[in-house]
């Protein structure tokens, strides 16, 4: 597979991590500090041990007091406590900042997530949406702990180590110094230029994650379909791309490895082979020699763990990106800035010469309807004709490319969203249910209702009966998206639902459709006293249903063919609205 060359996106990335540690300055300027107390620790402690081996290189035993040895021996154990202690309050202190920036970055992704308008849900898989959230917190731990324990740790080591190098020998502090910045910027340039196969590699890991959350989704489809090889197919596509560029990226970091082995190598033997040189012509003691090991030592290790991070870091920059261009991703609908709640009294709508579309062609053209307050209107058409697209336009899932719609006066774009939509009960018709109780799945009409007035909602949706007779009863959970209730079920649950929400204002896209003849009977009833006093717009299929609303509007390609009560709508002979109930008549007279 090819993979796209695309330059490297830690930028954003950095600066939304950058604006989630604002918040805690002092935080990080304490994990920082104690970052360099440690460093500070490992760069002092050696020089002691070079004083306490040089002591003992150049005397016989006894010919040093002991109290001097001891004394050195003494301020290294002081300075490993310190050091010690430091390290402890850094893991701790980074640990606490850890926990609560990554807290609060997954709420903010799954807030700024739900802001995003109904278009941009149902135009991304769910399983790969939540793998986004999550990697992003993990991937600031991966970075974060990168940039404090690596790269700081390493940069104040190095630089430690290589003033005090300068003092014992200008030639070894320049050879350590030229030998870092060369080994870092080859490391720096080897994985940048296999950054391109890490964005390939997690994207399409993301790709394997949408396949395999789709699938899951459908599974009942896949089983009624007998599509269990072809899925099996599609799956193997996905992984087979990830395998190729997950092996590519391997071999990268592999031959990356070889390279940067050999350098660490020479760098090594060529500091002994100085080190020898120099205490043959008398310029370095043999504490010297420990010394340039130990620091040489630990600075190779240090620089090779930083290798590794840094492409592990690559791997969470690309993989956080996904979520950071969610989040630079402005919504589709906002509040105007200066959105206010909206007051409903009346409950009167009217959609004032409104044009929207998907594409070029539209779906709704100068559509301009007014319903009074408290009247019932029916929507009835062709499918496609633009029926639900009216509900979703009220609900302003959608901002209208023309027009506005108002509700008592308001023009639904100058209040909010949420101040909306709570004054809308909006019953579909396939209800979704969480994987909840029934409780919570009622009690999701309005959150603060009591258990009795939940119950009670049940009982007018003729949902209780059915509710009682479950072992857990209310407890009961319903499994993702209610998949263990029947649709007639889950259907009476979600008109429960509205019932307790009790808005003025109702939305029903053919409450009744899943429901057989005995349900619903009972469902008509209670959906009777719960559209009293209310205005309400119902989406029509089975034209029975409909018989006796105030007004039923026929739509036609986007526009209305014609209005008027049932009676004065047949009369109408050879319109659609006459050619629908002639096409379900024989229905109808079935179910009388």
């Amino acid at each position: 597979m090819e993979v796209r060359k695309k330059e490297m996106r830690m930028w954003p990335v950095l600066r939304a991590y950058a604006r989630a540690l604002k918040p805690y300055p002092g935080w990080v300027a304490l994990v920082f500090a104690t970052g360099l107390v440690t460093e500070l620790g490992l760069i002092i402690a050696p020089l002691f041990l070079k004083k306490l081996v040089d002591l003992l290189a150049a005397n016989d035993p006894g010919a040093v007091a002991a109290g001097t040895l001891f004394g050195i021996l003494g301020f290294f154990a002081l300075t490993m406590f310190v050091r010690w202690v430091a390290s402890n309050t850094q893991s701790v202190i980074s640990s606490h900042l850890d926990a609560r920036v990554m807290t609060n970055l997954e709420n903010q992704a799954f807030a700024y997530l739900l802001g995003h308008s109904h278009h941009f849900f149902i135009s991304n898989f769910t399983g790969a949406l939540t793998r986004r959230v999550g990697r992003y917190a993990r991937s600031f731990e991966q970075i974060f702990d990168a940039i404090l324990f690596n790269f700081f740790s390493t940069a104040v080591f190095a630089i430690g180590a290589i003033i005090v190098l300068f003092h014992r020998s200008t030639a070894l502090g320049t050879t350590l110094l030229i030998w870092t910045v060369l080994f870092i910027l080859l490391q720096v340039t080897l994985i940048r230029r296999s950054q391109p196969i890490r964005i390939a590699r997690a994207e399409e890991d993301t790709r394997v994650t949408g396949v395999l959350s789709d699938a899951i989704s459908n599974q009942s489809t896949i089983t009624e379909f007998a599509a269990r090889p072809y899925e099996e197919g599609l799956f193997r596509k996905a992984t087979e791309k990830w395998r190729v560029v997950t092996l590519r990226a391997w071999l990268t970091d592999t031959w990356i490895n070889g390279v940067l082995g050999f350098l660490i190598i020479s760098v090594q033997i060529g500091l002994l082979g100085c080190v020898l040189y120099f205490w043959l012509q008398g310029f370095v003691t043999v504490g010297d020699f420990l010394l340039v090991q130990v620091y040489a030592v630990s600075l190779v290790d240090r620089l090779w763990g930083i290798g590794r991070m840094v492409r592990g870091m690559y791997d969470a920059f690309a993989d956080a990106y996904e979520m950071v261009q969610i989040l630079e991703k402005p919504h589709d609908v906002q509040d105007s800035p200066k959105a206010r709640p909206i007051e409903v009294p009346k409950g009167e709508i009217v959609f004032r010469n409104v044009s929207f579309g998907f594409t070029e062609q539209g779906v709704l053209r100068d559509f301009s309807l007014t319903i009074a307050p408290g009247e019932k209107v029916a929507l009835v058409g062709h499918s496609g004709a633009g029926k639900s697209t009216i509900t979703k336009l009220l609900l302003r899932l959608y901002d209208v490319d023309a027009g506005s719609i108002e509700i008592d006066g308001q023009n639904i774009a100058d209040v909010t969203q949420e101040s909306l939509r709570g004054a809308i009960a909006f019953v579909p018709q396939e209800p979704i249910l969480f994987h909840r109780t029934l409780m919570d799945n009622i009690r999701y009409g309005r959150h603060a209702a009591t258990d009795e007035e939940v119950v009670e909602a049940a009982k007018k949706a003729r949902c209780h009966d059915f509710i009682s007779s479950l072992p857990a009863g209310y407890d009961t959970y319903v499994g993702e998206r209610g998949v263990k209730l029947s649709g007639g079920e889950r259907q009476r649950v979600a008109i429960a639902r509205a019932i307790l929400k009790n808005a003025p204002i109702l939305i029903l896209d053919e409450a009744t459709s899943s429901l057989d003849s005995e349900s619903e009977s009972l469902i008509q009833e209670a959906l009777k006293v719960l559209m009293k006093g209310k205005t309400v717009m119902v989406i029509a299929h089975r034209l029975s249903t409909i018989m006796h609303m105030d007004r039923i509007v026929v739509i036609e390609q986007g526009k209305i063919a014609a209005e008027g009560t049932h009676s004065e709508l047949l009369d109408k002979k050879g319109s659609l609205y006459h050619k629908l109930w002639s096409i379900q008549a024989g229905s109808f007279i079935a179910d009388s």
